[in-house]
C-alpha cells in the first residue's frame, strides 16, 4: 500500500483503532495520530490517550497500531496490581526504617551509657 495519500492512512488507522476498541471493549479513550518519521527510533508509542504511529509504510503502521493498542490495554489491566505492590513495598520500607531506628536507639543507649 505504498504511496497511499496521507489522509487515507490516517483514516484507515482511525478505522482500525475503532474496530479494536469495539472488539476488545476497551481503550475507548484512545485516539491515533499518524506522524511518519523514518528518523524515529520508535515505531510508535502511547502518550496520554493518544497512540502515535511513526512508521511510514502503511502495513507496518497498522501492525504498530495493533501492538501499541494491545500493550496499552494490557498495561491498564495490570495497573491496579502495580499500585498495590508499590503501596505494599512502601509500607514494608517504612516499617523496616522504624525498626532500624528503634534498634539504633537501643544500641546507642546500651553502648554509650
Amino acid at each position: 500500500m505504498e504511496n497511499m495519500p496521507r489522509y487515507n492512512v490516517q483514516r484507515k488507522l482511525e478505522d482500525e483503532l475503532e474496530r479494536l476498541k469495539h472488539k476488545l471493549k476497551m481503550g475507548y479513550e484512545l485516539e491515533v495520530e499518524w506522524i511518519p518519521n523514518n528518523n524515529s527510533k520508535l515505531s510508535g508509542e502511547v502518550k496520554g490517550e493518544t497512540i502515535y504511529i511513526y512508521e511510514e509504510d502503511f502495513d507496518r503502521a497498522l501492525k504498530t497500531l495493533r501492538h501499541e493498542f494491545l500493550d496499552y490495554t494490557i498495561s491498564q489491566i495490570i495497573e491496579p496490581y502495580k499500585k498495590v505492590a508499590n503501596q505494599l513495598i512502601l509500607l514494608i520500607n517504612e516499617e523496616a526504617y522504624r525498626r532500624k531506628e528503634k534498634l539504633i536507639e537501643a544500641l546507642k543507649n546500651s553502648i554509650f551509657t
